[in-house]
């Protein structure tokens, strides 16, 4: 071991930091077309992700009926307000997460495959972002209020998420710190951190074994998009950021202690608001937390964390607690459908029609870590041709289905506890959702992970 960096196959990292350093030319790409350019009349279309870990209650949140008539069960009972323009969606799954736990989250944007080497490729979000950047200042927003985004690059890497509001406010609607010539100063520095010797890069990928290459083209493609976001920065440092009104300023800059989950879920929905009514950005994903990491409620009297409720053990106090805490959240969506309704885009029209909002989760019952029969609630985006107002059950559609059996004592049977986990219809992939929504976000393709297919709504 002594020797190994004699090796002829080593490459010294400052001599490949030289080599990465400087500039090389790019072909023209799609998304180097002009800033703000010139687009259609009609108001801009929007889209925001909301996650929520560990799945939910199953007993409590369950919709039994499919079709228009339905009853909301107890968990979606603050959503009924918004019967018209929602939709509960049961039955569907990804097939590259079954049986797996909480990793979940990874590929719920994605349609990915989880396992001992997981493959991840690009997020619906980011896909509608390829689309929607060249419009506004920032591509796409991502917050997470502890652990990871959302968000990940066509080459299987996660975008980095804001937690603090007084931050994401700031990266929207403040001037950079040291004025707009500092800044620009600042990025230009970045530059292109490509090669402008092309011919360098290809004799150190000669040296590289297989794994290596695609580090390095993993690398490449990651310094491609930044340099490109760097870019953009820039340009738009010439164009007057949005007036926010007192009101609205007061509101949203600012810190919430986590201990105030319900101001500090209303405030990143207000920001995310008065980011899509401003038009700086068109797509959001929102994480209310990781798998493990999902915080406490203590102003509702939940102590524990989401993820050791999930592990209730069939003990009656956790498990309303956990129909609590999912209850809460879903008070906090509606609240977010709420303001959307109320507010007014550029063109007069209310933000709720152009832009869809899906709340959910990758895992159905935390408790067994069940990635079947997804909790889903599709909302908002009616001027896209969305239509509401039922419950779409894809379990109903699969041969042998009995129906939900709930306990009448609040039990989970074996039958209910088999849906959790694997799925009662095959070919109900959660991608024909996400492949639904790409579409009707412009996004001109006719697959997205492992869709088999797209969601008639």
């Amino acid at each position: 071991m002594s020797h190994y960096l004699a090796q002829s196959w080593l490459i010294d990292r400052r001599h490949a930091l030289r080599a990465l350093g400087s500039c090389i030319s790019l072909p023209m790409l799609e998304c180097m077309t002009p800033l703000r350019a010139a687009e259609p009349t009609n108001s801009p279309r929007r889209s925001a992700f909301i996650y929520l870990a560990n799945g939910v209650h199953s007993l409590n949140y369950q919709i039994t009926t499919s079709g228009k008539d339905y009853e909301f069960s107890r968990s979606l009972k603050p959503l009924e307000k918004h019967r018209q323009v929602i939709t509960p969606i049961s039955g569907l799954h990804h097939p590259g997460g079954l049986s797996h736990h909480h990793n979940c989250i990874n590929i719920w944007l994605t349609g990915g495959k989880l396992g001992p080497s997981d493959r991840n490729t690009i997020s619906v979000d980011q896909k509608m972002a390829e689309v929607t950047a060249k419009y506004t200042r920032i591509p796409s927003m991502e917050v997470a209020i502890t652990q990871d985004s959302l968000a990940w690059t066509a080459d299987g890497v996660r975008l980095p998420a804001m937690r603090r509001c007084s931050e994401i406010f700031a990266s929207m609607f403040e001037q950079p710190k040291g004025g707009i010539a500092a800044r620009r100063r600042s990025l230009r520095r970045k530059g292109s951190v490509l090669d402008a010797n092309l011919a360098e890069v290809k004799r150190l990928e000669k040296k590289m074994g297989a794994a290596d290459k695609g580090r390095m083209s993993q690398y490449l493609t990651s310094v491609r998009e930044a340099e490109i976001r760097t870019r953009r920065a820039d340009a738009w440092l010439d164009t007057p950021l949005p007036e926010i009104s007192d009101a609205d300023r007061k509101r949203t800059n600012r810190d919430i202690a986590k201990t105030m989950a319900g101001d500090y879920f209303r405030t990143v929905y207000d920001l995310i608001l008065l980011a899509f009514q401003t038009d700086v950005t068109r797509v959001a994903t929102f994480s209310l937390g990781g798998e493990g990491q999902a915080i406490a409620i203590p102003e509702i009297g939940i102590t524990e964390s989401r993820h050791q409720l999930s592990h209730h053990g069939g003990d009656p106090g956790y498990m309303e607690k956990l129909t609590n805490y999912d209850t809460f959240a879903l008070e906090q969506f509606s609240y977010f459908l709420t303001r959307l309704a109320d507010t007014t885009d550029v063109n007069g029209n209310p933000l709720l029609g152009s832009t869809m909002a899906l709340f959910g989760s990758g895992m159905s019952y935390g408790h067994s870590h069940g990635n079947a029969n997804l909790p889903l609630v599709l909302a908002g985006g009616s001027d896209l041709g969305l239509k509401h107002g039922r419950h779409l059950d894809f379990n109903t559609e699969a041969d042998g289905f009995s129906g939900y059996s709930l306990g009448p004592d609040g039990s989970l049977t074996t039958e209910h506890y088999q849906l959790c986990s694997r799925p009662a219809n095959a070919d109900a992939h959660m991608s024909n959702l996400l492949l639904l929504m790409a579409q009707r976000m412009g996004v001109d393709i006719d697959s997205f992970g492992d869709s088999n297919g797209v969601i008639n709504l």
